[in-house]
């Protein structure tokens, strides 16, 4: 099972309402990506990206320009941070 925590959704929140103010459709078909590549993870939880510098490991979503922070706990995936690449996640 999936778990956004609160900090992720309000990342969510943000990305969409950015891009609304541009254009409506943009902000839908991105925030519904960004939600179909996270749901990939309950197959294959592993096999994104882990570095030293950010804790749990990083979805890309490279059609956005968007990453995914996560944790593995057991079964369950916990979605930690959602940030644009020009954002710097938190240490």
């Amino acid at each position: 099972m999936i778990f956004w925590e609160e900090e992720s959704l309000n990342d969510r929140e943000k990305i969409f309402e950015f891009l609304y103010d541009f254009t409506p459709e943009i902000a839908d078909r991105t925030d519904e990506l960004i939600e179909r590549k996270v749901e990939q993870l309950l197959n294959h939880p592993e096999m994104e990206v882990q570095r030293e510098d950010i804790l749990g490991r990083l979805l890309i979503i490279p059609e956005v320009s968007m990453s995914v922070s996560y944790m593995i706990d057991g079964d369950d995936i916990r979605i930690l941070r959602v940030l644009h690449h020009k954002q710097k996640f938190p240490l």
